[in-house]
């Protein structure tokens, strides 16, 4: 017994003696006077600048610890600020450091912020930060009891990438922090970066479970909260539920009644997002998991979307992992209208790769509403798909039937942010009338001036083909048709754009550039061999014009509505036709009864279009400039065995109304039913006014023109013969007249002759 009080004694006498040194040595002892040989020391060994601004305060009982206040340190081989913190403090548990055992008792940082920089060749400029002495680690176990972040700011830019991601106003603080032993997180940052944007407000709380060295980390009931925006979404938030186990050295992911919620905002759509996975556990030997869910839900002014996809469950391997049966049921309203759509297809995938194949795809529509022909649609169809998550691909191939269209398809998507679409279609017959709304006729002054809503092209990036057999749309019918798409940002170019049509054919380009607030459009189009009756008609709803021939356009627009469109038109035009006829007016008609006419009529005489009549031609031609929405054209040029007509005028399409004027002259004999003709009237220019509205323009005959060329041709014929007989010395070829003295007899005096000569001209 004396032994053991003995070695108390003596263990109580050290402990005297330890702490008197202790005392003395926090007395005594100032570690701000090696401030420069520590700081030589990081020269030295980091080359990098440290700066020690505050006062460094030692503890020595009962841990051993140091307060360091405000410190920075520079970037390598540079006196740029690389970090640097308002304050620091650390101290470890003196007693475990004699078992090789680093235990820190506490951790506080305030004020930090850094900046890390991942250069284009790759370097980083925290490489020479992150060489350790493996041996020296390895001797240690560490333990943290708490660590205490405040108001934290980390800075990471990717110069290749252009990337940068900023975390700011970052506050931790944890319980304990150990191998295998949980400890509470509560985590709150924001998070800005550029690409893509983003802009979000993070709140993480959940209990830490890890092992370094297996390199196992398990979060158990996480709450993380997201607020902010990001890409195109705003008012984004999101919260997640559940626990993630990942042993990354293994390869294994196991989730327990994980639950992830998402709102937000992107242009006129709000978005909801449910996902939830109540039980999922991959191995690199083995995948399984219960009934996945993800439900979406998109309301926008124009109606609600629904989708929702459901895995039954999930066996196999994280190197092939596969699900029987896959669906996505689709509900869509839009005003009156819905679609529903149901896509199944066995799923199977790898994790490791990222690829996703669905190798028995099936998509089955319907659509109703009261515009669709029979107020219903229906159609299948079916191919496969395939996902290459590590190159972001999506590629599909298609075939079946919608409604009366046979389509086959090959659809592809390069990239995820943003989505670039690729896509080569053949469809046998396309009605698109049979599901339109409204039908042929032109724009009326309401849908005129209803804004084109283009905003979905600026995020379009897409190239392809479409083939189309037959198609209808406006009551255009075609056949053949042939484009090659290509959009981007904004801008779209459908070159080429061909087909059959009406006897002939198109060939030509089109481009929309809908970037700016005001869109833009371009067009240009060669119409060959066209039927241009049936075309008008079907397209413009105007039976006006037959012939056949070569119609060019080559035209530029922008504006925000079809009447600013019209209105903004600049350009050229040309046409040139062959055996046709201009309709609601007969010329040959009207002036095979001018004569009778002409000594009644004066002025002129309107006359509304009359679809009944119409003049002939052999050959039509003219080009056409188009300012501000306004053609004209000074060259119009129209042959016939009877009539030659020129013409000049506008034809304002932005308000579409015509104000025109034709001069038609006769060459030929106008003959009618009775036999008797218009002889007299060969030669003669006739003015044919056309006003009014180009759907119903009037028709407006200047009979005091007429009138006056017709007395002035007939005065100049019957000038001509009769006094190339009286006073040239010719004989007049008609046999003579009544009065005329006999041969041999005495003549008249000169000048009587010539008088009656005068008067007969004019029927006195």
């Amino acid at each position: 017994m004396k032994i053991v009080k003995y070695l108390l004694i003596a263990c109580g006498g050290l402990a005297v003696v330890a702490g008197g040194v202790v005392a003395y040595v926090a007395a005594t002892f100032n570690p701000n006077s090696y401030k420069p040989q520590v700081i030589q020391l990081v020269k030295d060994k980091k080359q990098r600048d440290l700066k020690l601004d505050g006062d460094i305060k030692l503890k020595f009982w009962p841990s051993i610890g140091a307060d360091l206040g405000k410190m920075s340190l520079s970037e390598f081989k540079g006196d740029k600020e690389f970090a640097a913190v308002d304050g620091l403090r650390v101290s470890l548990k003196l007693m475990p450091l004699l078992s090789k055992k680093l235990v820190i008792d506490e951790v506080e940082v305030k004020g930090v912020r850094a900046t890390i920089i991942k250069f284009k060749d790759g370097r980083m400029n925290i490489d020479d930060l992150l060489t350790k002495d493996e041996k020296k680690s390895e001797q240690f176990e560490f333990d943290i009891d708490h660590v205490v972040v405040a108001n934290a700011a980390l800075t990471y830019r990717d110069e290749s990438q252009g990337t940068q991601l900023a975390l700011s106003g970052v506050n931790l603080k944890t319980g304990r922090i150990a191998p295998n032993v949980p400890g509470k997180i509560d985590l709150s940052m924001t998070v800005k970066g550029n690409k893509p944007a983003i802009d979000l407000g993070v709140a993480l709380k959940t209990k830490l479970t890890f092992d370094l060295e297996q390199q196992v980390f398990s979060l158990e009931d996480m709450g993380l909260d997201a607020k902010g925006a990001a890409a195109d979404l705003k008012n984004l938030n999101v919260k997640a539920t559940g626990s993630v186990l990942a042993k990354l050295k293994s390869g294994e992911l196991t989730t327990d009644k994980l639950s992830v919620a998402m709102t937000g905002v992107s242009g006129k759509d709000n978005l909801e997002v449910k996902f939830d996975a109540p039980k999922l556990q991959i191995t690199r030997d083995k995948a399984t998991g219960d009934k996945v869910t993800v439900a979406t839900k998109i309301t926008n002014p124009q109606g609600v979307t629904l989708a929702n996809v459901v895995l039954p469950g999930i066996e196999g391997t994280a190197a092939a992992f596969k699900s029987a049966g896959m669906t996505l049921d689709l509900d869509i309203k839009q005003g009156d209208q819905t679609i529903k759509a149901k896509v199944s297809s066995p799923l199977s995938g790898n994790l490791q790769t990222q690829q996703i194949s669905l190798p028995q795809l099936a998509v089955n529509i319907t659509a109703a509403g009261p515009n669709l022909p029979g107020k219903s649609i229906t159609g299948s169809l079916n191919g496969i798909a395939s996902i290459n998550g590590s190159k972001q691909q999506v590629q599909a191939n298609l075939a079946g039937k919608v409604s009366d269209s046979t389509i086959k398809a090959q659809v592809g998507v390069n990239g995820f942010a943003p989505p670039g679409l690729t896509f080569d279609v053949d469809i046998d017959q396309l009605d698109l009338d049979r599901y339109a709304s409204q039908g042929s006729g032109g724009a009326s002054p309401a849908s005129a001036d209803k804004p084109i809503d283009l905003s979905g092209l600026r995020s379009l990036h897409a190239t392809g083909k479409l083939r189309i057999g037959t198609l209808k749309v406006s009551n255009l019918k075609a056949s053949n048709v042939r484009l090659e798409i290509k959009a981007n940002g904004g801008r779209v170019d459908i070159s080429p754009l061909a087909a059959n049509l009406y006897q002939g054919s198109m060939n030509g380009a089109v481009s929309v550039n809908a970037a700016p607030a005001t869109p833009s459009f371009a067009i240009k189009q060669n119409l060959s061999g066209i039927a241009i009756g049936p075309l008008l008609k079907d397209l413009a709803n105007k039976d006006m014009l037959d012939g056949h021939g070569t119609v060019n356009v080559d035209v530029t627009t922008q504006g925000n509505t079809v009447g600013a469109l019209k209105r903004g038109l600049n350009g050229g035009a040309s046409v040139n036709l062959r055996d046709g006829a201009i309709k609601g007016i007969d010329v040959a008609g009207t002036l095979r009864s001018a004569k009778a006419k002409l000594g009644a009529l004066k002025g002129q005489q309107t006359q509304a279009a009359d679809k009944n009549q119409k003049t002939d031609f052999s050959e039509l031609s003219g080009t056409f400039a188009i300012r501000n929405g306004v053609a004209s054209n000074n060259d119009l040029s129209m042959k016939s065995p009877l009539l030659r007509v020129g013409g000049a005028g506008d034809i304002n399409i932005g308000e579409d109304s015509i104000n025109y004027t034709v001069k038609a002259s006769v060459v030929g004999t106008l003959k009618g039913q009775d036999g008797r003709d218009t002889n007299d009237l060969k030669g003669i220019t006739v003015p044919v006014r056309a006003t009014g509205p180009l759907a119903a323009p009037s028709f407006a005959l200047d009979y005091n023109a007429l009138l006056t060329d017709t007395i002035k041709q007939q005065a100049e014929d019957k000038l001509k013969g009769k006094l190339e007989g009286l006073l040239g010395g010719k004989k007049a070829a008609t046999p003579p007249a009544a009065g005329t003295p006999a041969p041999g007899a005495a003549p008249a005096p000169k000048s009587n002759s010539t008088r009656d000569a005068i008067k007969g001209l004019f029927g006195r």
